[in-house]
């Protein structure tokens, strides 16, 4: 089977599936964080389960962006720049910074991000690099390209706030989990989830691909039941 032939079924399977897990979490909230529990098999420090799970998307893309034939162009490279720029803190400062010790996640659930980080570098970044045909430099001054940006940045300075929020909310050797204040949860209940999921639809707007907007799609499956069992955790 030719690759791009296998590239186009993983696609749209890989669309299908994110609306079954879309409305699976809405039921069973993936057993990390606040809603850990037993039965998920053995475990591993939350710090380097984050790292491992995170950093296959980082490499992927780094991976096919290396190997591709249209990286020559400067939209290549902001491309590039963007998906590094969340994905290196996502993988390697997030979790050192991160204030979790004495608390681990399923090496189960490690395995499955792992691959959903790994497929979803893939489809972006060989799209990007290779199966597109390569973006001009014109395209930094299209609309879709200026509005997916916009969005972009904005989503990601609402998710970066909050995790500082939640960051600063417990002490070094705190490992519980309180209501948190001020910022943007004075509007809603997870706005790092919204800020990710604005972030997301930025890329997808902003590259105006199947493989972005799959991602967009992912990201929403995930996070918006995760942020809805958030709002009803603060509730009570």
């Amino acid at each position: 089977m030719a690759e791009t032939t296998l590239y186009h079924v993983l696609l749209i399977g890989w669309s299908i599936l994110a609306a079954v897990v879309f409305i699976l979490l809405f039921f069973f909230p993936a057993p990390y964080g606040r809603y850990s529990r037993s039965g998920w098999g053995p475990v591993i420090p939350d710090r380097i389960g984050w790292i491992v799970m995170e950093a296959p998307s980082a490499l992927v893309f780094a991976l096919c962006f290396l190997v591709g034939e249209h990286r020559d162009s400067i939209t290549a490279w902001v491309f590039l720049g963007a998906w590094l720029f969340h994905y290196v803190y996502r993988a390697f400062i997030y979790p050192i910074r991160r204030r979790s010790a004495g608390r681990s996640m399923p090496l189960s659930v490690v395995m499955m991000a792992i691959g959903f980080n790994g497929v979803n570098g893939y489809l972006n970044g060989r799209y990007l690099y290779t199966f597109s045909g390569g973006y001009p430099n014109s395209w930094l001054m299209t609309p879709p390209f200026l509005l997916g940006a916009a969005l972009f940045a904005a989503g990601l300075i609402v998710n970066r706030r909050s995790d500082r929020t939640l960051h600063d909310l417990r002490g070094a050797d705190e490992i519980g989990y309180r209501i948190p204040q001020g910022g943007f949860y004075r509007w809603i209940s997870s706005p790092n989830y919204f800020g990710e999921i604005v972030e997301w639809t930025g890329w997808a707007i902003g590259t105006w691909s199947l493989a972005g907007l799959s991602f967009a799609l992912w990201t929403a499956a995930n996070l918006a039941p995760r942020a809805r069992s958030n709002h009803v955790w603060c509730q009570h």
